[in-house]
């Protein structure tokens, strides 16, 4: 399944290399399975790529609306994490999230890779900016060698910047944050790779004025969505 609803949860990290298999183990497992059963959590997905040093790991989830990343339900499981999650969550690193209002997408079905691209505002440009050429680059992007789906959203730092308890469980961590997110599906690691350069070319060109891309492509390492859960 595609990503579906109107927003999307993104998380970027990495894992004490001694607690790789069994984090692999809890997000499969008991992770996501929990946070798909949290009413309005529509799709998610375990990214992985195995040949970068930092942000290994990405986790990509769908909401019916921004909202739903600062739900009650969701809050709830936030501070109150299983023993698993206290076990596991200690051995994040380098930990960003950032939930986003999706506001344009292109194509259907989905791929075994992503690409996400984390862009900021530049030269005054704004969410305004950015909105009144949107579905024109995502259309853009489609067109480009190796992609099948194109979302573009705009962060919403407020949403996700609640703390939580399972925040405490993490060391403290500050990343960067970004203004904009391009999440490319295709049909492989390689091949999206290989098309960076024409994505990039696209955005520059495009009249939404968003610069500094951070890239990086992942495979498709799981994903589970609602209806798995029987939602």
């Amino acid at each position: 399944m595609a990503l579906t609803g109107d927003a999307f949860l993104a998380i970027w990290h990495d894992i004490e290399p001694s607690g790789q298999t069994e984090y692999m183990e809890w997000h499969t497992r008991e992770h996501m399975p929990e946070r798909l059963s949290i009413p309005g959590f529509t799709v998610g997905k375990r990214l992985i790529n195995h040949s970068i040093s930092r942000y290994r790991y990405g986790t990509i989830y769908s909401g019916e609306t921004v909202e739903v990343f600062r739900s009650p339900a969701y809050l709830e499981r936030l501070n109150n994490p299983t023993d698993w999650s206290n076990k596991v969550q200690p051995t994040f690193r380098n930990f960003l999230r950032v939930a986003c209002d999706r506001i344009a997408s292109a194509g259907v079905g989905e791929g075994g890779a992503m690409a996400t691209i984390r862009l900021d505002f530049q030269d005054g440009a704004g969410a305004d900016d950015v909105k009144a050429g949107a579905q024109a680059l995502v259309d853009d992007l489609l067109g480009v060698t190796a992609a099948c789906g194109v979302h573009l959203g705009l962060a919403r730092t407020e949403v996700s910047g609640v703390k939580t308890r399972e925040t405490e469980l993490r060391p403290d961590m500050k990343e960067k944050e970004f203004d904009a997110l391009v999440l490319i599906e295709g049909s492989g690691l390689p091949e999206l790779e290989a098309s960076v350069p024409l994505y990039l070319q696209a955005i520059a060109d495009s009249s939404c004025g968003l610069g500094d891309p951070a890239v990086i492509v992942y495979n498709l390492a799981y994903q589970l969505t609602a209806e798995d859960m029987g939602q």
